[in-house]
């Protein structure tokens, strides 16, 4: 089958396009999907160096989101031939099929498009666990989104409108990405520079931070009495600090958002997250923000552009047209 592959980790530049790789065959509880298109996250950036925690074996197909048709399904599965699907696997998704496991496999609304699907999963589900279950988000809470332009951003803002949010604040780095933040639900948005000095301190309930590096001391300083601020990532390379009066002075909280280390291994915990979002999914208040799509034969371009930051929104890539 044809399938984008790692042979080396010197980064997206490795990424060749071959059409005899072998065609994965499907557990006793995988589904088998024939993939459309995929979504593409910053950890498949750090893996084609070897940065991310996990490090598949050489050689390998990039990508862990799929969204597709499934070809076969375990018996006892909800799912059957012929349904319209994502999945979430390790990697292997950049690819003319893909198996994952069947507990982290989700059915689509009807209409949502192979692409949209492929924007979903990994930032919507994380951004629901990071918010929702780890961040007590509560009714008319003001959220304070870091990195609000990117996907987890996006799925961020979203995610809060739709579970109760009184008010979404958006901190980007540019103006344009300011306005793609406006577009995908925010109430405003600040620019990373300054930002505390634009929101005031004390005036915010939650920080949702998936860049990191120097701007944690200020997101804590924004932060009301009991705030949260949610650990996502570090985005921007480093990784940060916090002296711990800081905490003491107004009963703050720092809070580590590590969804798959926490999701993957309980049965049902996907399926789960998932159900809770299905309304939202039909209703079209979670509707992710597609920054780029590109061909199969792009995928290094793709990653690239992430690489050096040009991205906005869920760059996906369309296996078939």
């Amino acid at each position: 089958m044809r399938a984008a592959l790692i042979r080396t980790l010197d980064g997206p530049s490795a990424i060749e396009i071959v059409d005899d790789h072998p065609a994965p065959t499907r557990g006793d509880d995988e589904i088998l999907i024939e993939v459309h298109s995929v979504g593409l996250n910053f950890p498949d950036l750090l893996q084609t160096r070897g940065l991310y925690q996990y490090r598949p074996d050489l050689p390998y197909v990039p990508g862990s989101e799929a969204a597709g048709i499934v070809l076969e399904a375990p018996a006892g599965s909800p799912l059957r031939a012929g349904d319209r699907v994502v999945g979430i696997g390790r990697v292997g998704a950049v690819a003319d099929a893909v198996a994952v496991p069947a507990e982290h496999a989700f059915p689509l609304p009807d209409g949502m498009s192979f692409a949209a699907a492929a924007a979903l999963p990994l930032n919507y589900l994380t951004s629901y666990f990071a918010l929702v279950e780890r961040g007590r988000l509560a009714p008319g809470d003001v959220v304070l989104v870091h990195g609000a332009a990117g996907g987890v951003g996006i799925a961020s803002i979203q995610i809060a409108r739709a579970f109760g949010a009184g008010r979404v604040i958006a901190v980007t780095s540019t103006e344009q990405k300011g306005t793609l933040a406006l577009d995908a639900g925010a109430d405003e948005y600040v620019l990373s520079d300054g930002f505390l000095d634009a929101v005031g301190r004390k005036s915010v309930d939650v920080v949702l931070d998936p860049v990191g590096g120097d701007r944690v001391t200020d997101s804590l300083r924004a932060l009301r009495e009991f705030g949260r601020l949610l650990v996502v990532g570090f985005t921007a390379g480093d990784i940060p600090s916090v002296k711990l009066n800081r905490l003491l002075l107004d009963n703050l909280d720092v809070v580590g958002v590590g969804w798959g280390a926490y999701t993957r291994p309980k049965p049902g915990g996907m399926q789960r997250q998932w159900a809770a979002l299905w309304p939202h999914l039909e209703s079209g208040l979670i509707a992710p923000v597609i920054g780029g799509r590109f061909t199969m034969d792009a995928t290094a371009a793709a990653l690239g552009l992430m690489d050096t930051r040009g991205a906005t929104g869920k760059l996906v890539i369309d296996v078939r047209p």
